[in-house]
């Protein structure tokens, strides 16, 4: 079995990684912020070492607080992987890398490809960028794995969010003008770790759930899950709530490469929340 290093351990995507690695009898070592300071180079060398498997899940995900913290945030999502990166390059460790749809501009009209040209919008999206060049540079056979719409029954996110609300309010207004791909995080836990097993080439991947669906649509499904009247749940505009960071109107992102390489892409969204539904939109 391996020995993987999890950085970010405290994070959501790790609270559904840790078990699966666990399972799958892998000896795991889980950071915490408090224990590595990713931005620290020589922290990361030491932390690195003696490990098989790097998977860099530790970021600023503040996207709002990014506009005006730019620079703490670049810290985090650009220097801290690049630093991880280098000492994985060194020790010949697998990194796996976790990125984002904000580095696209969001106006496409068709999924993107991985090799689609990146233009963020935001500056969570820039230092999100950065990070994905820094990885790639110091590293190319690193795994960054871009996700989207992230939701798992280890943290705060829109699908919790709508279950709470459910029972607060009588309707909800959610916007109907954003395209992506709602994504839980034991479907992508468990796709990271096919993908350093089926040793998968170096670059980008998209580890988003499969079709596609508007935030509205995304919140009237809960609804459906949670045995509740849908018609409660009507849409709205993203410029009915605005936010200091632009959010992509559309940020589906394109699976081809994990045919092309044999494997299976993540279940469809639809499908995954109702697998989802018993933990993650447990309202008590």
């Amino acid at each position: 079995m391996a020995r993987w290093l999890v950085t970010g351990a405290a994070g959501m995507l790790a609270h559904d990684l840790l078990p699966r690695l666990a399972d799958a009898g892998h000896d795991v070592t889980a950071l915490h912020r408090a224990d590595l300071d990713v931005t620290d180079a020589q922290a990361c060398e030491a932390a690195v070492e003696s490990h098989d498997v790097v998977a860099n899940l530790a970021a600023w995900t503040a996207v709002d607080d990014a506009e005006t913290r730019e620079a703490e945030a670049f810290a985090v999502n650009a220097v801290g992987p690049a630093n991880l990166a280098v000492a994985c390059a060194r020790t010949q460790a697998r990194l796996v890398h976790v990125s984002t749809d904000y580095v696209f501009s969001g106006d496409a009209t068709t999924p993107y490809a991985v090799d689609a040209p990146i233009a963020p919008r935001s500056a969570y999206g820039r230092t999100k960028a950065a990070g994905e060049w820094a990885v790639l540079a110091h590293c190319p056979s690193a795994l960054v794995v871009r996700t989207a719409w992230l939701y798992g029954a280890g943290g705060s996110n829109f699908a919790a969010t709508m279950a709470r609300l459910a029972g607060e309010r009588k309707t909800l207004a959610v916007v109907d003008d954003q395209q992506g791909q709602p994504t839980w995080t034991v479907d992508l836990a468990d796709a990271l770790v096919r993908l350093v097993d089926a040793d998968a080439p170096g670059g980008i991947w998209h580890g988003t759930g499969s079709g596609e669906t508007t935030w509205f649509d995304f919140a009237r499904a809960i609804f459906e899950e949670l045995g509740l009247d849908p018609e409660r749940v009507t849409p709205t505009t993203t410029d009915a709530f605005p936010r200091p960071a632009p959010r992509p109107a559309y940020s589906v992102l394109g699976h081809e490469r994990w045919s092309a390489a044999g494997l299976e892409p993540l279940a469809n969204w639809r499908e995954a929340l109702r697998r989802a539904a018993p933990t993650v939109l447990r309202t008590s």
